[in-house]
């Protein structure tokens, strides 16, 4: 019988929900709070989901925690814009800063299985110099990670996800084959495909997470796409390859175990200035786990918020903070718009709405600021596009009404820009408490004068695109931000990072972070793809510690 997800944990008596047929369960190992288990998740999005499966995959004991709902796709999805605002973090936060970042479903989740329950599912590698932006490009920090690697790990990641891509994907060092093919394009991808060739730049099919073919594992099978067109909310027909639907199903077959509806406040350290576990709200109460090393692994805003949160007195200034950059350089991507309207029906709402994507200016460095941005069709729905109107062009009561009636003739295209990071964008904690008594976290932001130029180019660029294939009535949403980053930077040197390349903090051996929080730098594409393999990375690289004897220590 159906229940609301939100109202009490489903991971419970040893049983977990099936997320992959319509209510059914799945038996769970439960470990007991005072078993010191090998590793405690905070968090079990792209980062902590997939982490937590790979581990328990080479047999450590494992629970991963997460503040949201564990929900069953096939049940608690409706094709409903405003019911899927569950899947959002929408607590208490504060903003501030010379352009205040918007909180909420465009850079937020709330749930088993992180944002990638309502990701857009684009599955881009990052350019190979952006891992040394500052050797190879003149900005920015170089990463402690090299490409090649790196390269290794997508490959890995686009395998375990079934990517669906095209044959070939033009921009960078060649790859394999992604393991489906492309999507068709609808409308909106055929016309950004369209305005790229009479522009002169290069396009192709967006690598993207659903399938575009059946798929069976050992855990269950999938169908693939069905082009509803609710892919940015919750997929209700486990076609989209999310955490949710990839990871947590194989970690808890191999005996991790999931604790839904379960806020982690604080991070315990002992005397010896090890981590020992994590205090957590549950079914009512506070509740405290032991483990032998924790991983947070709740992004770029509650990841600094946790450490800051678990300030003692033998760490004054939060966790894994003696360099003085927890929180420090935050990032968002810029997240520009073109919109215009054609002639002819669109109907930009049937399928994922970012099927086609260029690249271009990504690998083009022939401009005047530093970084990079792609932009991809897009297709908001209904509600959204409303949002749009009203924000952007400032419409209301019977002009919205009549823009609305445009719905099915209206093409837009969005970029993802790099941001530049920078000290004075942080995350820091409000005097505010939340429900649970904990400080709420204040994110600061402003654009530079780098971050405005490279906005300013792309609108020039996407408005010439679409002009160019005759749309009408055009206008700009030039200040939107979406996908984030920073604020617990991997790097070579503690005093100018807050972990190593392996995610581990530089001052407490046990205490890791993985999640979009270490990037140094955010570049210009979606993030989620690089989460995944860094998330990959750092579970073979503990695997390997630990048949060294490593783990105990930091090795030196």
């Amino acid at each position: 019988m159906w229940s609301d997800p939100g109202l009490a944990p489903r991971g419970r008596d040893g049983q977990a929900p099936d997320v992959l047929n319509e209510g059914g369960w799945v038996p769970m190992r439960q470990y007991p709070e005072n078993e010191e288990v090998d590793f405690a998740i905070v968090g079990t999005g792209a980062g902590g989901g997939t982490l937590a499966a790979r581990l328990a995959e080479q047999g450590f004991s494992v629970v991963a925690f997460d503040a949201g709902a564990w929900f069953r796709p096939l049940e608690d999805f409706a094709s409903d814009e405003t019911a899927q605002s569950q899947l959002y973090w929408t607590d208490r936060r504060v903003v501030a800063g010379a352009n205040p970042v918007k909180m909420g479903g465009n850079n937020s989740g709330k749930a088993v299985g992180g944002s990638t329950v309502h990701y857009a599912m684009v599955a881009v590698r990052f350019r190979p110099e952006w891992f040394t932006a500052r050797t190879s490009l003149g900005y920015g920090v170089d990463w402690p990670i090299g490409w090649e690697e790196m390269w290794h790990w997508y490959a890995e990641a686009e395998r375990q996800l079934t990517i669906s891509g095209p044959l070939t994907y033009p921009w960078g060092p060649k790859r394999p084959r992604y393991p489906y093919r492309a999507h068709e394009l609808n409308g909106a991808g055929k016309l950004l495909a369209a305005g790229a060739e009479k522009t002169g730049i290069g396009w192709t099919e967006t690598p993207l997470a659903t399938l575009s073919a059946p798929y069976r594992d050992a855990n269950g099978k999938s169908p693939p796409c069905v082009y509803r067109g609710f892919c940015r909310f919750g997929c209700s027909t486990n076609a989209k390859r999310s955490v949710l639907t990839v990871f947590i199903p194989r970690a808890v077959s191999a005996g991790a175990e999931i604790r839904d509806l379960a806020m982690v406040g604080r991070i315990e350290t002992g005397k010896d200035g090890r981590a020992t576990g994590v205090h957590y709200h549950r079914d009512g109460k506070w509740h405290f786990q032991r483990a032998k090393n924790v991983v947070v692994a709740g992004y770029a805003i509650e990841t600094p918020r946790l450490l800051l949160n678990s300030a003692d007195d033998r760490f004054p200034d939060g966790l894994a903070n003696s360099s003085g950059l927890v929180g420090k350089n935050f990032m968002t991507q810029s997240n520009a718009a073109v919109w215009g309207r054609m002639d002819a029906p669109v109907r930009w709402y049937k399928g994922p709405p970012s099927l086609a994507i260029t690249e271009h200016w990504n690998y083009d460095d022939a401009k005047d600021f530093h970084g990079g941005y792609l932009w991809l069709g897009q297709g908001p729905l209904p509600n959204e596009w409303a949002s749009v109107l009203t924000g952007a062009r400032g419409l209301w009561g019977a002009p919205l009404r009549e823009a609305m009636r445009d719905y099915n003739h209206m093409i837009g295209v969005k970029m993802v820009g790099e941001t530049l990071p920078d000290e004075r964008n942080a995350v820091t904690l409000a005097d505010d408490l939340d429900q649970y008594g904990l400080r709420v976290a204040k994110i600061t932001f402003g654009w530079g004068d780098n971050d405005k130029a490279l906005i300013a180019h792309s609108l020039t660029q996407m408005r010439a695109s679409i002009e160019a294939i005759g749309a009408e009535d055009i206008f700009e949403q030039p200040d939107d931000s979406n996908h984030l980053g920073g604020t617990a930077r991997m790097g070579a040197d503690p005093q100018t990072s807050v972990v190593d390349a392996d995610g581990r903090s530089w001052d407490i051996p046990n205490l890791w972070i993985c999640d979009g929080s270490v990037f140094p730098t955010v570049g210009g594409v979606n993030p989620s793809l690089t989460i995944y393999a860094l998330a990959l990375r750092m579970a073979d690289r503990i695997g390997r510690m630990a048949k060294r004897g490593e783990l105990k220590e930091r090795a030196r």
